[in-house]
C-alpha cells in the first residue's frame, strides 16, 4: 500500500474494493457534533468510557473519533451506525479475548487511533493497523529510543539533532501500527521489530506491508496492512 493523504474528515483518502481506505478525523472541530449524536449511536460501553475520562477535551476527543468510526463501519456494512456490534479476538498471546477489537464476520476489518486533535481510521478488507502520534519532543525521543530495535536506535545516534525527534516518531507510529495489527500492542516489545527511522518504511515484517501515512504538520501516522 502506498502512502495516502487523508485531508479531510469525512472523504476516504483511498477505497477500492479489496484494499484499504483511510480517514482523518479532525476531532476538535467535529467535536459538537459528535457529542450530539453520541448518546443515539453509541453503546453503553463506549459512553462509560467518555463518562469516565477525568478531562471534558479528552471526553470530547473520544466521543468524536468513536462517532466517526461508527459512522464509517455502518456505512460500510450497510447497517445503522448503532447497530455496528464490537468483539475482541483472540489474543495471539494468550489466547484470551483481549486481542484486536472487530466486527462478527470478518467481513471487515477497522483500526483506530487518535493523538491530540486528529483521529486516524482505517478499514479494510484484510488484517489492518493504524497510529497517529503528535512529534515527540526531542527529549522524549532520546529518552524513549533505548526502547526500539538496536539498529533503530543507532540509526537515531548516527542523525543530527534536529532530526531525531522526526525519525524516532516514524519509527514509534509503524510499530505502533503494526502491533495493533497482529494484535500484540505494546505486550510485544517494540525492539523486536525492525521497521526503519528513515522516510520509507523497511519491509521486513512477512505477510504485512507498512506505509507512512501523509497527515498535518506536527504529526506522523502509519498503517500495516496484511497483503
Amino acid at each position: 500500500m502506498a502512502a495516502v493523504a487523508a485531508p479531510a474528515s469525512d472523504a476516504p483518502a483511498s477505497d477500492t474494493p479489496a484494499g484499504p481506505a483511510l480517514w482523518l478525523v479532525d476531532v476538535v472541530k467535529d467535536a459538537d457534533a459528535a457529542l450530539l449524536l453520541g448518546p443515539g449511536i453509541l453503546d453503553a460501553a463506549e459512553r462509560k468510557r467518555a463518562a469516565d475520562f477525568h478531562r471534558e477535551r479528552d471526553r470530547r476527543m473520544y466521543t468524536a473519533a468513536h462517532v466517526a468510526l461508527r459512522l464509517l463501519l455502518g456505512a460500510r456494512l450497510q447497517t445503522a451506525p448503532e447497530a455496528v456490534e464490537f468483539i475482541r479476538e483472540e489474543c495471539p498471546t494468550c489466547g484470551e479475548p483481549h486481542g484486536r477489537p472487530a466486527v462478527p464476520g470478518g467481513r471487515l476489518h477497522f483500526s483506530l487511533s487518535h493523538s491530540g486533535g486528529l483521529a486516524l481510521i482505517g478499514l479494510a478488507d484484510t488484517v489492518i493497523g493504524v497510529d497517529v502520534e503528535q512529534t515527540p519532543s526531542l527529549d522524549v525521543a532520546t529518552q524513549t529510543a533505548r526502547m526500539l530495535h538496536p539498529d533503530e536506535t543507532a540509526e537515531l545516534e548516527a542523525l543530527p539533532e534536529q532530526d531525531r525527534a522526526v525519525g524516532f516518531g516514524r519509527a514509534w507510529t509503524r510499530k505502533e501500527a503494526y502491533l495493533k495489527a497482529i494484535g500484540t500492542g505494546l505486550s510485544r516489545s517494540p525492539a523486536l521489530d525492525y521497521m526503519g527511522t528513515g522516510q520509507t518504511p523497511a519491509q521486513h515484517q512477512p505477510d504485512w506491508t507498512l506505509a507512512d501515512v501523509a497527515v498535518p504538520e506536527g504529526y506522523l501516522a502509519a498503517a500495516a496492512t496484511r497483503r
